[in-house]
């Protein structure tokens, strides 16, 4: 029986030869290097970028508090849920759903969707986006926090218009739509 993870590649093999230039990226949440910003009352960790994953997708540890989550929206990626704790009451072209912990939820690119934790407990999600550029977007729009389950900060009114433009006229560079 050959060792399949030692198996030399055969001729015409359609799988590239490894790059070892590109390195093994072990993230782990409440690392305090990673990047935790705030985004529509939310925040968002950012586990692995565009440039961990070669392009290929981003992932994004989600602390939801409740009544949190993001206005209805839409991009040109597909963008996967998982819901690790809590549920959601996901919207997606005018359909509710609820996800619970365990679910996971698949978004298909251009699809008009938004979801909010009508719970009382906090819940808490990995959203993967492929291809990436969503992290982006957040690290542009979001305002830093200290920690994955630091509480967004509670802009004033002023404040909450401010980001909403800001994020409105950024969309179309990490293309999103925000349909409020």
């Amino acid at each position: 029986m050959t060792d399949v993870a030692h198996a030399p590649t055969q001729p015409g093999s359609a799988i590239p030869a490894d790059d070892p230039g590109r390195k093994l990226v072990v993230a782990q949440p409440d690392d305090p290097k990673l990047r935790n910003v705030g985004v529509a009352g939310n925040t968002y960790t950012i586990l692995l970028t565009g440039q961990d994953t070669a392009g290929r997708y981003s992932l994004i540890d989600m602390h939801v508090p409740p009544g949190g989550g993001p206005p209805p929206h839409r991009h040109d990626f597909e963008e996967m849920f998982t819901v690790l704790e809590g549920e959601i009451e996901l919207t997606f072209r005018g359909e509710k759903t609820v996800a619970g912990a365990g679910t996971t939820v698949n978004v298909p690119a251009n699809a008009p969707h938004s979801f909010v934790n009508a719970s009382k407990e906090p819940a808490r999600l990995l959203c993967m986006c492929t291809p990436p550029g969503q992290e982006e977007f957040f690290m542009a729009t979001g305002i830093p926090v200290e920690g994955r389950t630091a509480a967004a900060p509670a802009p004033s009114r002023e404040e909450r218009q401010s980001r909403m433009e800001i994020a409105k006229n950024l969309a179309t560079k990490y293309r999103t739509e925000i349909l409020t």
